[in-house]
């Protein structure tokens, strides 16, 4: 599984594979021609209450981590859903924070590796 991350605001290319949104929420401002998605992963985004108990904030990172991985963990069927999409081929988990290093897409990320 070739897996890589980027923002939702930098303009795909030809090495992203298959582009998949992995927020909550549509980016603002980003028509769906601009986004080039390939697969909406709405349910497998942090819940609206574990992401407003982040906040973005450091400290709490590693209980973020936590947390989602548990809510991942419920949604087996979801799960599947992307791994049986990954199979494809090379992926892109996009993401709109403009936190780059600890966000969603980051977390999702170190699930789905642990995981093959």
């Amino acid at each position: 599984m070739t897996l890589k991350i980027k923002r939702a605001y930098d303009l795909p290319d030809a090495f992203d594979g298959a582009r998949i949104l992995v927020d909550r929420l549509w980016p603002r401002g980003l028509s769906k021609e601009q986004a080039h998605i390939d697969f909406w992963a709405k349910e497998l985004s942090p819940s609206d209450d574990l992401r407003r108990w982040y906040a973005h904030d450091p400290k709490k990172w590693p209980e973020f981590n936590r947390r989602y991985f548990a809510e991942l963990d419920a949604n087996r069927p979801g799960v599947a859903e992307l791994l049986s999409f990954l199979e494809n081929g090379p992926a892109t988990l996009i993401f709109s924070s403009k936190e780059l290093h600890l966000n969603n897409a980051v977390a999702l990320k170190t699930y789905l590796e642990k995981l093959k």
